[in-house]
C-alpha cells in the first residue's frame, strides 16, 4: 500500500474534525475545507500562467493528506445524508444479483469462460476439459484476499490449455503482477512477471515461456506519480528466477515507447506494435518483427514512422493479417508475408468500406480460416464474416442496434463466440457455426428489469459547424417531451474509442426513476474511423466540447429535458469532457460528475501515462499546441464569481493512470471560485483505480452515490 494511501486511511478513522466544523449546513451554506493558493508561476512561450494548487501534487505532504481528509468527510457526510442513497443501493444490489457469462475461447483443446453469479464480487474462469464436460473452477479470483483488493484484470492460456497466467492489481492500480497457474493441479508456480501494464503477455508455442512487457520497478510512494518510461519486451522460462529473463527489444533512445508482443501461429514470429506512449493510444505505431528461430537476430521494421495504426489479428500459413488504418482511415484487413514483409507485398484482404473498424483488439478475429469483423454503422455493430482471398463476404445476423463485444477466437476453431448487448438488454452469449451460417443462443441473463418497458432510439444532431452526429437515447416507453424530464448525458470523445449501446446495470437505475439516459457520439471517438477521431484532436479538440455542447442544446430544443433536469457525466478523457463543458457553459447543465479526469492540460504529460495522450492533446511545450490547451484547461478556467452547477469530481485513490492531482487542483479551484448555492464535491474512491472499482460491491456504492448525488442536484421526487 502507498505510504499516502495509508496515511489517507488513518486520518479518515481519526476525528479529523468533527462534520460540524466542515458543514455549516446542506447546500446553500456548505463550508469547504481550505486550501491554500500559493505563489507558483510558471513560464509557457512568455505566457505566465499561476498554479496556486501546485502543492496538492504532492500527494504525500501532510498538508495534502490533511485536505483530502477534510474533503473525505466533507463528501461522505453530504452523500450520506442524500434520502434516495439507501434505496438507490438496495436497487442497484438487485440489478447487479444476475449471472454473467463471458465470452468462450479455447486453448488446448479445453474450453474456458468467465462466469459471475449474482453478486460475486469478481468472475470466476471456468474450464471444460472437453466438448460436453462439466465445467470445473480454473481460478477463482474471489478467493484471493479477503477484503477484495486483489482483483484479476486478465487472463492469457498456454496453447497446450495446462498453464493459466493472470493479471493480479492491487485495488484498481494498472501495476499488474502476472501468475501462472497449473490447471491440471489447481496450483500456482513460483512464477511471476512483476511491474507490468497494459499488455497481456504471450506464452511461447511449446508453452515453456512468456513474451511480456514491464517497466523498471518504481520508486516506494511514487506509483501513482511514477512516468511510464523504460518499457521494454522481455523472455521469461518457466523455472528460472526474474533476474534471468531476457530482454528482447527496447529501442534505443526513445524511453517514452512502449511495446505490445504478439506471436505468430506457428511461433517463429515474435510481432512487436510500438508506440510513442501506450500502444493504441495514438492509432499511429510502428511495427517489428524478431525471428525467433535465430536467437539474437536484430528485429526487421515491418512498418515504421508512425504513419498508420496497425494492429496484430494473428497469422495463417504464413501471412501476418493486421487492422491498419494506412490509406484507410475507416480500417482495413491486410495480410503481409513475413518471408517478404516490403510494402509493396502487402495484400488488401478486407477493403475499407462507409462502415468503420474500431483499432483495438478483439474486433477482427481469425478463425477457420475466415476473418470475422466487427465494425461500426452509425455507432452500433455488424458483424460480417470474410474469405482471406476477399473474394467473399457474410454477414452473421443481430438481434437488433447493439453492440458486439471483443471476439476471441484460436485459428484452428470451428465456432465463434459472440456477446451482444444494448442499453436495456443484458450480455447474451450466441455460437455461430460457420457451416450452417448461423447463430444459436448460448446463454441468456435474466436481470431483474422490465425490459419491454423500455426502449432505445438513435437520433441526429448538428455540430456548431453543421456536421451531423448520433446520438443514443434510452427512456421508458411513452415519454412525454415536455421538457421536465430528468436526463443524463454521456460522452467521451478521444482516443479513436467508440461510446456504445453497452449494458450497465446502472444505468437501469436511472431509467426507473424516470430519466432518460443520452450518450453523444461526440468526433474524437472512433465512431466514424480516424478522420472522425482526428476531428477532435489536438488544436481541434474544442470540437469535441461544441459536439457535447450542441447534443445539450437540441436535447432542450427537442423538449426532452431543460437545464434543472439536465446532468452530464463522463469519466478519463471523459472527465476532462465534463471538466470542459462545466467551466465554458455553467449556465447550460443542472448537474455535473467527472470520474478520474485529465483536468490540468499544463501538467498532464508530468505524470503516469500522461506523455503518450500528445496524440490526441498535443504537447503544452510546443507554442501552437501550448495555447490550445490552456484556453480550456479545465484547472485554469474556473473563474471567481461563477454559479457553477451542482458537480461531483471523482478521484480514485490507486489511479496510476491518470494521476489523482488533477481531480484535487479542480476540486479545490471550483470550491474556491463557487458563487452559487449548488456543491462542489470531491470524492476519493478507496481501493479504487482508474476503471473505478474493481468489485460488484464496489460498483453499487460508487453508482449509489452517484445517483443520489444527481436525484439532489435535480430535484427528483425520491421513490
Amino acid at each position: 500500500m502507498p505510504r499516502h494511501l495509508l496515511h489517507i486511511l488513518l486520518l479518515l478513522s481519526a476525528s479529523f474534525m468533527s462534520d460540524s466544523a466542515l458543514i455549516a449546513g446542506e447546500a446553500p451554506g456548505l463550508s469547504y475545507p481550505p486550501a491554500p493558493r500559493g505563489d507558483v508561476v510558471e513560464d509557457y512561450h512568455g505566457t505566465q500562467v499561476a498554479d496556486p494548487y501546485r502543492w496538492l501534487e504532492d500527494l504525500d505532504s501532510v498538508a495534502t493528506r490533511n485536505w483530502l481528509a477534510a474533503q473525505a468527510s466533507l463528501s461522505d457526510s453530504y452523500l450520506a445524508a442524500r434520502s434516495s442513497r439507501a434505496a438507490l443501493r438496495e436497487r442497484l444490489a438487485q440489478l447487479y444479483d444476475h449471472e454473467v457469462f463471458g465470452t468462450p475461447f479455447s486453448a488446448g483443446g479445453r474450453t474456458f469462460y468467465t462466469h459471475r453469479r449474482g453478486l460475486q464480487n469478481q468472475p470466476v474462469l471456468l474450464m471444460e476439459r472437453s466438448a460436453g464436460a462439466p465445467p470445473s473452477v480454473a481460478l477463482d479470483a474471489n478467493t484471493l484476499s479477503a477484503d477484495g483488493s486483489l482483483a484479476v484484470v486478465d487472463h492469457v492460456v498456454s496453447p497446450n490449455g495446462r498453464l493459466l497466467a493472470y493479471g493480479v492489481s492491487v485495488s484498481g492500480s494498472d501495476w499488474t503482477d502476472w501468475r501462472l497457474r497449473d490447471l491440471d493441479t489447481g496450483l500456482d508456480l513460483p512464477d511471476v512477471l512483476r511491474h507490468s501494464k497494459y499488455y497481456r503477455p504471450v506464452f511461447t508455442r511449446d508453452s515453456r515461456g512468456l513474451y511480456y512487457g514491464a517497466f523498471p520497478a518504481p520508486a516506494p510512494g511514487q506509483e501513482l506519480s511514477a512516468q511510464d518510461i523504460d518499457h521494454a519486451i522481455w523472455y521469461h522460462a518457466l523455472g528460472t528466477p526474474p533476474q534471468a529473463d531476457v530482454r528482447l527489444l527496447q529501442l534505443a533512445g526513445h524511453p517514452d515507447w512502449q511495446y505490445e508482443p504478439a506471436l505468430s501461429e506457428d511461433g517463429r514470429w515474435l510481432v512487436v506494435a510500438v508506440g510513442e506512449g501506450q500502444v493504441g493510444d495514438k492509432n499511429r505505431e510502428e511495427l517489428y518483427a524478431l525471428d525467433l528461430s535465430t536467437p539474437g537476430s536484430a528485429p526487421i521494421a515491418l512498418a515504421s514512422g508512425f504513419d498508420a495504426a496497425y494492429l496484430v489479428i494473428g497469422s495463417h500459413a504464413g501471412l501476418l493479417y493486421l487492422l491498419s488504418s494506412l490509406d484507410a482511415p475507416h480500417g482495413r484487413v491486410i495480410a503481409v508475408d513475413l518471408a517478404r514483409p516490403a510494402r509493396e507485398h502487402w495484400r488488401t484482404v478486407v477493403a475499407e468500406s462507409q462502415d468503420a473498424i474500431a483499432f483495438k483488439a478483439g474486433q477482427v478475429a481469425l478463425v477457420h480460416g475466415r476473418l470475422v469483423v466487427n465494425s461500426l454503422h452509425h455507432a452500433a455493430s455488424r458483424l460480417t464474416v470474410h474469405s482471406l482471398d476477399g473474394r467473399h463476404h457474410t454477414p452473421i445476423a443481430l438481434p437488433g442496434a447493439g453492440t458486439v463485444s471483443e471476439l476471441r477466437a484460436h485459428a484452428t476453431d470451428k465456432t465463434l463466440y459472440y456477446s451482444h448487448s444494448s442499453v436495456i438488454a443484458p450480455p447474451t452469449v450466441y455460437r455461430y457455426e460457420f457451416e450452417s451460417g448461423h447463430s444459436s443462443l448460448w446463454r441468456e441473463p435474466s436481470v431483474a428489469f422490465d425490459r419491454n418497458a423500455y426502449e432505445q432510439k438513435q437520433v441526429f444532431y448538428k455540430g456548431r459547424d453543421g456536421t451531423r452526429i448520433p446520438m443514443l437515447l434510452a427512456y421508458r416507453k411513452g415519454l412525454k417531451l415536455d421538457g421536465r424530464n430528468p436526463l443524463l448525458l454521456y460522452g467521451y470523445g478521444g482516443f479513436a474509442i467508440p461510446q456504445l449501446p453497452a449494458f450497465v446495470p446502472a444505468r437501469l437505475a436511472w431509467l426507473e426513476m424516470g430519466g432518460i439516459y443520452a450518450i453523444a457520439n461526440i468526433r474524437g471517438g472512433g465512431e466514424y474511423g480516424e478522420a472522425w477521431h482526428r476531428a477532435g484532436t489536438l488544436e481541434h479538440k474544442q470540437v469535441v466540447f461544441d459536439d457535447f455542447a450542441a447534443a445539450a442544446e437540441w436535447l432542450i430544443a427537442e423538449h426532452y429535458t431543460s437545464t434543472p433536469r439536465l446532468a452530464i457525466y463522463g469519466r478519463s478523457n471523459g472527465g476532462l469532457l465534463i471538466g470542459a463543458s462545466v467551466t465554458q457553459r455553467p449556465e447550460l447543465f443542472g448537474a455535473a460528475v467527472a470520474g478520474v479526469g485529465v483536468l490540468d492540460m499544463l501538467r498532464f504529460d508530468r505524470f503516469g501515462q500522461g506523455a503518450g495522450w500528445s496524440g490526441d492533446y498535443g504537447s503544452p511545450a510546443d507554442p501552437a499546441q501550448f495555447a490550445a490547451l490552456y484556453a480550456y484547461s479545465p484547472v485554469h478556467r474556473v473563474r471567481p464569481g461563477t454559479h457553477y452547477p451542482a458537480t461531483l469530481i471523482i478521484t480514485g485513490d490507486h489511479d496510476t493512470r491518470v494521476m489523482p492531482m488533477h481531480s484535487f487542483k479542480f476540486a479545490a479551484a471550483l470550491q474556491a471560485a463557487q458563487a452559487g448555492p449548488a456543491p462542489i464535491l470531491l470524492d476519493l474512491e478507496r481501493s479504487s483505480g482508474h476503471g473505478g472499482g474493481t468489485t460488484t460491491s464496489q460498483a453499487i456504492e460508487q453508482n449509489a452515490d452517484i445517483y443520489a448525488f444527481l436525484a439532489d442536484a435535480l430535484q427528483l421526487p425520491t421513490r
